[in-house]
C-alpha cells in the first residue's frame, strides 16, 4: 500500500536522522520555518517600526483564523496567545461570581473538571480558588487512564460556571465525549472551555459542530508549529458578552488613542487579546498550521488509527503492557505502554535516536504522526524489547520525567 502522506517527510529536517515519535511533545519543525523566521528577521530589519502597520498588528487576528481553520472555527472568532494558562486565565477573568446566580438564588460558582487534566490548567483555577469565589470538584478517574463519561455529568449542576475538559487527556490519550459534556452544561447553564492541545492537528473535530464556548491549546504538538503560539477560541455569542480583566491595549476599542483607562473593550474577539504580542512566534507557527490544513485532518486522522492500531497489536504481540484506549475512537494519536523503568528506557532509546517521552503513571508515549513510516513502528518495538531483555537502560536509572 502506497502512503501517499509521506511525500511530507522531506519538509521535515529533523526526520532524516531520527526515528521521531513524539509528536504529542514537540512536533517536527517544517523546512518552511526557517524562511518564515528569515522573513521575521528581514522584515524588521529593512521596515523597523513600519512592520507594525504593514502586519504585525493584525498577527494575532490573522493567524488565529490559520489555526482556527484546523479547528472548524469561523474567522473572526480566534485569537493567538502565549500558552494555554494564560488563555484558562483570560477565560476565567471575565467571570465575577457574585453576579452569577440563578433566579433561585444558587450562587454558580463551581468549576468542574478531572484529576487528570494537565497539571498547568488545575494551578490556575486552583489559585483562583484560594480566595473563596469559586469552588472546585474533581472528578476522579478509577484507573488513572480514563474518566468516567456518567461521572463527570453528574457533576455538572446548576452551580457549575465553567466545565475546563481535554478533548484528549495528555497521559493516556484518552478521547473524552466533548459534545456529551458540551450539552450537559449548556443544559444547566454552565460555560465548556476545551482543550484541544493532545486532539488539534490529528483528531477532526469542530468547535462549531461541538457547540463548545470556548476552546484553547498550542502549536507545539501535532500542529508543528514550535511553542509559544497559543490560541483561544471564543464563540461568537460570547464576543459582546463578556469583558476580561485580564487585558492590555491590543483589547481596546481604539488602542492608538491612549486613552486612560478603564479600557473601552474591542469589538469582537479582540476584546480577547492583551498585550503586545510575540510576532516570531507567530512567524514560526504559520508553516504547521499551513501543512496540517493542506494536508486535511481527516487524512491525518485515518492513518493516526492504523498506525496506533497496529502498534498495539505489536507491543501486545512482545508481551508489553499498552495502557492507552484500545478503541481508537477513545483514543487520540498516542500509545502509552508500561515498561519498568520507564524514565530510563526512554532515555536509551533517545540514545539511539528513537524520540520518545513517558509520563507517569502510563508510562512510554508513542506517537506516529502523518510523516511516520511503518517501519519505524518496528523499530520502536524491536528496540524496546531489545532494552528491556538487556537492561541496556541501566545506566539512565536515576532519570526522571523531563521532556
Amino acid at each position: 500500500m502506497t502512503d501517499e502522506l509521506l511525500a511530507w517527510r522531506r519538509e521535515f529536517p529533523i526526520l532524516e536522522k531520527t526515528v521521531y515519535l513524539i509528536s504529542h511533545s514537540l512536533g517536527a519543525m517544517p523546512r518552511a520555518t526557517y524562511e518564515r523566521m528569515h522573513e521575521y528577521a528581514d522584515v524588521w530589519a529593512t521596515r523597523g517600526v513600519r512592520a507594525w502597520a504593514e502586519g504585525w498588528w493584525e498577527m494575532p487576528l490573522t493567524v488565529g483564523d490559520e489555526v482556527g481553520r484546523v479547528i472548524g472555527a469561523d474567522a473572526g472568532t480566534t485569537v493567538m496567545h502565549q500558552n494555554v494558562s494564560v488563555c484558562q486565565a483570560l477565560i476565567l477573568s471575565c467571570f465575577d461570581t457574585d453576579s452569577h446566580e440563578t433566579p433561585g438564588k444558587v450562587k454558580r460558582n463551581k468549576i468542574v473538571y478531572s484529576e487528570l487534566e494537565f497539571p498547568s490548567v488545575k494551578y490556575v483555577y486552583e489559585a483562583h480558588a484560594r480566595e473563596g469565589r469559586f469552588r472546585i470538584e474533581k472528578v476522579k478517574s478509577d484507573d488513572g487512564i480514563t474518566v468516567s463519561l456518567e461521572r463527570m455529568l453528574a457533576a455538572i449542576d446548576e452551580e457549575t460556571l465553567l466545565v475546563p475538559v481535554s478533548h484528549v487527556l495528555f497521559k493516556s490519550a484518552f478521547l473524552q465525549d466533548a459534545r456529551a459534556i458540551t450539552e450537559r452544561a449548556h443544559e444547566v447553564g454552565a460555560l465548556v472551555v476545551l482543550d484541544t492541545y493532545q486532539s488539534a492537528g490529528t483528531v477532526p473535530f469542530s468547535v462549531k459542530r461541538l457547540d463548545v464556548d470556548f476552546a484553547t491549546g498550542g502549536s507545539v504538538k501535532w500542529l508543528c508549529g514550535g511553542p509559544g503560539a497559543g490560541y483561544l477560541y471564543v464563540a461568537p455569542r460570547l464576543h459582546e458578552k463578556l469583558e476580561p480583566k485580564i487585558t492590555g491595549w491590543m483589547a481596546h476599542e481604539a488602542p492608538f488613542s491612549f486613552e486612560a483607562a478603564p479600557i473601552r473593550y474591542a469589538p469582537g474577539v479582540a476584546r480577547f487579546l492583551h498585550g503586545s504580542p510575540a510576532i516570531p512566534v507567530l512567524y514560526a507557527a504559520r508553516s504547521g498550521y499551513e501543512i496540517i490544513n493542506q494536508i486535511g485532518v481527516e487524512r491525518i486522522r485515518a492513518k493516526s488509527v492504523r498506525q496506533t492500531t497496529r502498534l498495539i497489536e505489536m507491543l501486545e504481540a512482545e508481551g508489553f503492557h499498552v495502557t492507552s484506549p484500545r478503541d481508537p475512537a477513545r483514543r487520540g494519536g498516542t500509545v502509552t505502554v508500561a515498561v519498568e523503568h520507564a524514565a530510563a528506557v526512554t532515555k536509551e532509546l533517545i540514545r539511539r535516536e528513537i524520540i520518545v517521552d513517558y509520563r507517569p503513571g502510563a508510562g512510554v508515549r508513542i506517537s506516529p504522526h502523518f510523516y511516520t513510516k511503518d517501519e519505524e513502528l518496528e523499530i520502536i518495538v524491536r528496540e524496546l524489547r531489545a532494552i528491556t531483555d538487556t537492561r541496556a537502560y541501566a545506566a539512565h536509572e536515576a532519570a526522571t520525567a523531563a521532556f
